[in-house]
């Protein structure tokens, strides 16, 4: 199993999944002119991205279609995360497909974008998911929450609290650990406790994990 590190201290390695030649060319391209990020390998199917992690080092990000043929890129996310679970992924999509994002989300996706989206987007959200954060196209986060409004499904009771249901929302909404804290004007350490508690409570161990579940089982 490889271990996810940067070959370059000074530069965040990224990786493309993509099946279109020109806009995975178009996407590498756009991670290699921003300063402090490096576009190390490129790929137009998650076979070989598989193939790749038995022999090289696993990127700190992945951008990835979620439509590829073959191994699909909700298959893909799975077995990546399976064999680097720290290795961040964000999918790219041409539609706001509700059972797809869905699957995603669940699946320990970092961030959902639409392939519609410019360059200062899929570049912040890189830089949102290495901070910690998730990041999620507005419109495609709108139709997240309309389609789980619709689903009938019994609220858990883990006994969160007021503040840590407060902290939860803002997981859910992308923010930092940093964000949350400037926004509730709290310590980095108490953010960083009630986040600790959160997980214990729901019985989770990552961020992508809690999201999933405050969505399925609507305990906000």
């Amino acid at each position: 199993m490889n271990v996810n590190t940067s070959t370059d201290d000074q530069s965040i390695t990224l990786w493309v999944v993509e099946d279109n030649d020109a806009y995975r060319d178009t996407i590498a391209a756009l991670v290699d002119s921003t300063e402090g990020m490096h576009c190390t390998r490129a790929f137009p199917s998650c076979e070989k991205a598989l193939k790749a992690l038995e022999d090289d080092f696993a990127p700190e990000i992945i951008l990835m279609d979620i439509g590829l043929p073959g191994i699909s890129g909700i298959e893909g996310l799975r077995r990546i995360k399976a064999i680097s679970p720290s290795t961040g992924l964000i999918m790219l999509t041409v539609i706001d497909d509700e059972k797809q994002i869905f699957e995603a989300i669940c699946s320990g996706a970092s961030g959902y974008l639409l392939k519609s989206a410019p360059p200062h987007e899929i570049i912040g959200a890189v830089r949102q998911v290495l901070g910690g954060g998730a990041s999620m196209d507005p419109r495609i986060a709108r139709k997240v929450l309309d389609m789980f409004s619709r689903i009938s499904v019994p609220m858990g009771e883990y006994g969160l609290t007021g503040r840590e249901k407060e902290i939860l929302r803002l997981l859910v909404d992308g923010f930092t650990a940093k964000g949350i804290a400037e926004r509730l004007f709290l310590s980095l350490r108490t953010i960083d406790t009630h986040v600790k508690n959160i997980y214990m409570k729901l019985h989770v161990h990552s961020r992508s994990a809690a999201v999933a579940k405050a969505f399925r089982e609507r305990l906000l």
